[in-house]
């Protein structure tokens, strides 16, 4: 029976993910006399990085000491999102009613059935990160704890691997704040979180960030009290206010127990495993005990362990590993990729920047991080999307902008449906069509932001927008009503009365 926490319960799923993503059976290959690329960790950073080099003929090795397909596959963006379409099923059937649509009282959730759900689905998913596909693809898998021992060398176990370049890709986990109290009480973090197989009676989540939003909303609806603790005003801190505002009334209307502004908070354990919050919201204090708790704010580099001192590789336990824009560390000979030196945490941004590292390590590319136009979505209900700069971010750096913004109240797509909420909102230079940055707080916000996003890589502008035909009725629509909005700015006193003129003229 594994170990591994990510792999509780120990179900025939479970099974089916370790046998793709760390097969206990597993033989590591003997080395290459020397690789074209070493690379350290398979989470999404790392598969990118190896199959993409292997597809062009390099010479790989790729190291994992845990589970293949990293926080991604195991315990974040898959996991979740199976979590969250169940809690999203019962939302519908909660407001079932405001369409006409009577839902008998009594109507039940079977946590346990939405989280083997969940495993099933990951498992599902699993063969594509598997071991086995990637000796397919010719590239030796090394299952251990991979340690540079020399300037083009990494050990595993009692196997040396010789590279050319070599590229870390071993990513972050969850950390703790320093809360009084925490050492002293079991608690969950992203990593056991999906491990659960009892639906708490009442949860407790300290940070509203991305993490403690989804699942805080994502439990409520499946039945669990939640209480949402935040040290800060509101919910999202580093989203659009506005955007976050509408995420908040979202999260309160659906049950969550939000305590923001949380000072002096500590935890003390209780018999039976369970958790004492006190904490002070609003100049109102608190007293609750929870079945359990979720520890949803921190991340630490996983840069413990890899003999990084041994190549020269400058690193800090906070931010990770040192890396130029072209991601390269302190050692030429070296790359890194991910949540180990990147400041944007997705499994997307991860994707690009292995792309990259591709180009720089087999290729002597000067592909750019910098040069990467990067979006992330919140999947709460609605979610909150965004790609570019903020208004203080422009502001920062001396750029002048305009704002347009158009609501969904206004989209009749948005209206039929029921979900009015959230908006538009595209920032473009000030005098300009050039879109420097954009929120779009909707139910598929994930989905729209794409087309934003495609917009400012391209450098199309919002005249571009406006003037490309959308599906009507769409939520989409809603980002070519922008566009004109941003037309009728062109239409000035003068040009209007110089039209105007000539109109009357051609009567």
């Amino acid at each position: 029976m594994s170990d591994l926490i990510q792999l509780q319960p120990f179900d025939e799923h479970n099974r089916k993910l370790e046998a793709n993503v760390h097969p206990p059976d597993w033989v590591n290959p003997e080395p290459a006399g020397r690789y074209n690329l070493v690379v350290v960790g398979a989470g999404t950073a790392g598969l990118v990085t190896a199959a993409g080099a292997a597809g062009l003929g390099a010479k790989v090795a790729l190291v994992e000491r845990e589970l293949m397909g990293g926080d991604c596959l195991n315990v974040g963006c898959v996991p979740s999102k199976g979590l969250i379409s169940a809690a999203r099923a019962a939302r519908a059937v909660r407001y079932a009613g405001e369409f006409g649509v009577e839902v008998p009282e009594g109507v039940e959730v079977d946590f346990a059935k939405v989280m083997e759900r969940m495993r099933k689905l990951r498992a599902d998913i699993s063969p594509l990160d598997s071991a086995a596909r990637f000796r397919e693809l010719g590239i030796d898998v090394f299952l251990g704890l991979g340690e540079f021992t020399g300037s083009n060398t990494v050990r595993v176990g009692d196997r040396d691997l010789r590279f050319k370049r070599a590229v870390i890709a071993t990513g972050a986990r969850a950390s703790a704040p320093p809360i009084p109290g925490l050492d002293q009480v079991e608690y969950l973090t992203n990593e056991s979180i999906f491990s659960l197989t009892e639906r708490p009676a009442r949860l407790g989540i300290i940070g509203a960030g991305p993490i403690g939003c989804e699942l805080a909303q994502g439990f409520s609806l499946l039945g669990s009290e939640v209480f949402l603790i935040e040290a800060t005003h509101g919910i999202l801190p580093r989203e659009d206010t506005d955007a976050a505002e509408v995420v908040k009334e979202s999260l309160i209307r659906d049950g969550v127990r939000l305590l923001c502004c949380g000072k002096n908070l500590e935890v003390k354990p209780v018999e039976g495993g369970r958790v004492r919050l006190t904490v002070e919201s609003h100049d109102t204090q608190y007293d609750e005990t929870v079945d359990k708790l979720l520890v949803a704010v921190g991340r630490a580099p996983n840069v413990e362990g890899l003999g990084l001192e041994a190549v020269n590789v400058e690193y800090n336990l906070q931010t990770g590993v040192q890396v130029n824009d072209r991601l390269q560390t302190t050692n030429p000979t070296i790359y890194a990729a991910g949540d180990i030196c990147s400041p944007y945490k997705f499994t997307h941004a991860a994707d690009f920047m292995a792309r990259a590292v591709i180009q720089n390590t087999l290729f002597k590319g000067r592909a750019k991080a910098s040069a990467l136009t990067i979006p992330w979505s919140t999947y709460t209900s609605p979610e909150i999307a965004h790609v570019g700069l903020y208004p203080s971010e422009a502001e920062a750096r001396g750029i002048a902008i305009q704002t347009f913004t158009q609501e969904f109240r206004e989209v009749d797509r948005a209206i039929l449906e029921g979900e009015t909420e959230g908006f538009v909102k595209v920032h473009v230079k000030a005098g300009t069509d050039e879109i420097v940055g954009a929120t779009i707080v909707a139910p598929s916000a994930g989905d729209l932001i794409s087309e934003i996003t495609l917009a400012m890589t391209h450098g199309l502008g919002l005249k571009k927008i406006a003037g490309t035909i959308h599906p009507y009725p769409t939520h989409a629509d809603a980002i070519r009503k922008v566009g004109d909005l941003f037309n009728r700015t062109r239409l000035t006193p003068f040009v209007k009365s110089a039209f105007e003129k000539w109109l009357a003229w051609t009567r």
